[in-house]
């Protein structure tokens, strides 16, 4: 736990006690704040007072004594509209921060060079902040790995000398860490996403600029250029003086890191150097996975890392659970969980790392369905179907070779004995549903280990080395 003495002897509002929530709280009270805790969920509110803290209706209580109002993420700060809990903050003069502001100003306080790698960006967070985890523990460095990847901040070990903070970023909790300051702060992407809590994907994307653009002195903004709002970011980020390395996977940079061929290389003043090299790495396959890697590589190196530890944690890196894993192999065919593929433009990327594919697909279905995924279909060998969406995907599917198959246990089995059976070189069943699992699973989590149980019970699977 990381104590926030920074609000000693003072009383402090905690709105939203979910993981993040009560983590905060147990932290304001241990650094010596008083809480009052509140949730629009009774249910939440009974687990806050069962565990100690003091529980209030905020609507009914005088905000004269607060000193902050802790908001948790997933509550609406603008968009649509404000929450009611802010619209009293605001008329209160009481400022609304996150639980990552706290961990800013406790850094702050305590160990200010400690380091801080935040991470952002519309798709690839998750694999690129557990990539950069993964390569500075690799490095040595005690390592803290939390935020938006699923452990609150508040609940990781204080900053101090030698041990780096690795967090991913949503954009909500950017909203609230208005003194935000990592000393490497990375932006892989920017495109149209959580418009009803921005407004616009201009706001969105100014939100997301905070991280890069408020990284303290003497550190790195590193940003990925292959979309128009990056681009312009990084303009406008050079124009401030700020020490930007721009990251590309589809153009060479005349300064910057870009990936040529699954090499990482570095530009500079004319001069060309090669990092790194991808291929063969199974957990880092595919471009938006080049884009992780050379943004982590380039995270790795601001932070001092050799080209030595950097490529040997490359390659050792296991990927993250549900994410592209690889799950087994039997004979030529590799077995791929990619289940937190919950809508086409994730299953794109799962889609366009492999030639050969048994796809597994379905579910509860979303707007659209696969309709956009025409494109990879000359991949597809065949498809086998699930859930509420099967009849739906029949049908954008056409000629391509598909079955019904229901229920994923019926699925993997067909796939594994039609891919067994084709002969080809190097064929993959892959579960990239492009859907959510609501329909047959509690969460994609659940279903991707269903997936990796069926797998690993076929005979003759061997885990994948």
């Amino acid at each position: 736990m990381i104590p926030v003495t920074s609000f000693a002897g003072k009383t402090v509002a905690v709105f939203g006690l979910g993981g993040s929530g009560l983590a905060s709280c147990d932290a304001l009270k241990a650094g010596g704040a008083e809480v009052i805790a509140a949730d629009d969920n009774a249910e939440n509110v009974a687990k806050a007072a069962q565990a100690g803290f003091i529980t209030a209706d905020l609507r009914t209580v005088s905000w004269d004594s607060f000193a902050a109002l802790v908001l948790a993420p997933g509550v609406p700060l603008t968009h649509p509209v404000p929450h009611w809990s802010v619209l009293k903050a605001r008329e209160a003069g009481v400022e609304v921060i996150g639980d990552i502001e706290l961990f800013c100003r406790e850094r702050r306080r305590h160990a200010p060079n400690a380091p801080f790698v935040a991470i952002t960006g519309t798709n690839g967070k998750s694999t690129t902040t557990a990539l950069i985890a993964h390569l500075t523990k690799v490095a040595g460095y005690d390592t803290q790995m939390g935020g938006n990847i699923g452990t609150a901040i508040l609940s990781l070990e204080p900053p101090r000398t030698g041990r780096v903070h690795v967090i991913e970023m949503s954009s909500y909790q950017i909203d609230l860490t208005p003194s935000l300051d990592p000393s490497v702060g990375i932006l892989l992407n920017v495109s149209e996403d959580h418009i009803d809590r921005h407004g616009t994907i201009e706001h969105y994307a100014e939100v997301k600029e905070r991280l890069v653009a408020n990284v303290q002195a003497g550190g790195t903004s590193i940003v990925g250029v292959d979309d128009g709002y990056c681009r312009d970011i990084a303009d406008r980020l050079d124009r401030a003086g700020r020490n930007v390395v721009r990251i590309s996977v589809k153009n060479p940079l005349a300064s910057g890191i870009h990936v040529e061929h699954g090499t990482i290389v570095r530009t500079s003043g004319g001069a060309r150097s090669e990092i790194a090299t991808l291929g063969g790495i199974g957990s880092l396959r595919g471009l938006h996975n080049a884009q992780n890697a050379a943004c982590a590589a380039a995270a790795a190196l601001a932070m001092g890392i050799s080209l030595d530890v950097l490529q040997n944690g490359l390659r050792s890196f296991p990927g993250l659970a549900h994410r592209m894993e690889q799950v087994g192999r039997r004979g030529n065919v590799l077995f791929v969980n990619d289940s937190k593929g919950t809508n086409a433009d994730a299953t794109a990327h799962a889609l366009s790392s492999f030639a050969d594919i048994f796809w597994i697909a379905g579910g509860k279905p979303k707007a659209g369905g696969i309709t956009s995924l025409t494109g990879f279909f000359p991949r597809i060998r065949k498809a086998y179907l699930i859930g509420e969406a099967a009849q739906e995907f029949s049908g954008t599917l056409g000629s391509v070779a598909h079955e019904i198959s229901r229920t994923l246990d019926v699925a993997v089995e067909q796939a594994a004995r039609d891919a067994e059976a084709s002969g080809l070189t190097d064929a993959v069943v892959l579960l990239s549903p492009a859907c959510a699992s609501f329909d047959q699973y509690r969460n994609f989590e659940i279903r991707g280990t269903k997936f990796r149980e069926l797998v690993q019970a076929l005979p003759g699977v061997k885990p994948v080395v």
